[in-house]
């Protein structure tokens, strides 16, 4: 990814997944604080989380919190529903476009992703991995934010493990996206303190919101052409799946909290 300086605004195309929770907060610091002089969103794309149907979606999450956090989670669930609060919602008040698809990897998508011509695509949590088409389709190719260390961290649920594996601070990071997962060279990174004792969900909301200041700084720097990426050593990389029960058992036993 070489950017080179502009006078115009870089023009940007989201992909991210329908999430009430956690990636909804990245798009209300976001859209609340982007500079509208330097930043353009051309469009949104929004996916269903995990590519599974709702009744799979709620057995993951189950098996992940327990009976009695699944059971507030779903009130909170019904809580933003009753009140309209969603990403389709803050992008509609934005008067953002939103580019609909049932994989962002059909040729169709990948044609009209070229013919609105972004100048970056901006993965945040967009629960599909990008084909090759898709990456070559933005004048500069595509970034994603990531909650962890790279390459340490790869995978789902970064915040989860980071904390499991008993680490100080959770390392939010942008990277260039290649076709291997969480492998590109690294754009920008920023520190969120970790507690001793910490709730998940007060870490992923907030690393969530410092990720999206992240992301505008790195956006700059690629429209004024002053970006410095860094590759990553992967002789140290680590991949985390989802975490399984007997994972949340023992990440309560260090008397973490999920929510």
């Amino acid at each position: 990814m070489v950017a080179t300086p502009t006078s115009d605004r870089l023009r940007l195309l989201f992909v991210t997944q329908d999430d009430p929770f956690y990636v909804i907060r990245f798009f209300e610091v976001f859209f609340a604080e982007y500079p509208r002089d330097e930043l353009e969103i051309a469009g949104i794309t929004i996916a269903r989380a995990f590519k599974e149907s709702k009744v799979a979606v709620a057995r993951r999450m189950f098996r992940f919190y327990g009976a009695r956090d699944f059971a507030r989670l779903a009130a909170r669930y019904a809580g933003a529903r009753i009140r309209g609060r969603s990403i389709a919602a803050l992008a509609a008040r934005e008067e953002i476009a939103l580019l609909e698809t049932e994989s962002v990897n059909d040729p169709d998508y990948v044609r009209r992703v070229r013919d609105i011509e972004p100048d970056v695509i901006v993965s945040v949590a967009a629960p599909e991995i990008f084909k090759d088409a898709l990456l070559g389709a933005a004048r500069l190719g595509c970034v994603n934010i990531h909650s962890g260390r790279l390459p340490k961290y790869r995978g789902m649920m970064p915040v989860f493990w980071q904390l499991l594996s008993g680490e100080r601070t959770a390392v939010v990071t942008v990277h260039e996206m290649v076709a291997e997962v969480d492998a590109g060279r690294v754009l920008g990174t920023r520190e969120y303190p970790l507690r001793t004792q910490e709730s998940l969900d007060r870490a992923m909301t907030d690393t969530k919101r410092e990720g999206a200041r992240l992301m505008i700084d790195v956006l700059r720097q690629l429209r004024r052409g002053d970006a410095r990426p860094e590759p990553l050593e992967m002789r140290e990389a680590s991949y985390f799946s989802f975490p399984s029960p007997a994972k949340v058992a023992e990440f309560r036993a260090q008397g973490h909290r999920l929510l």
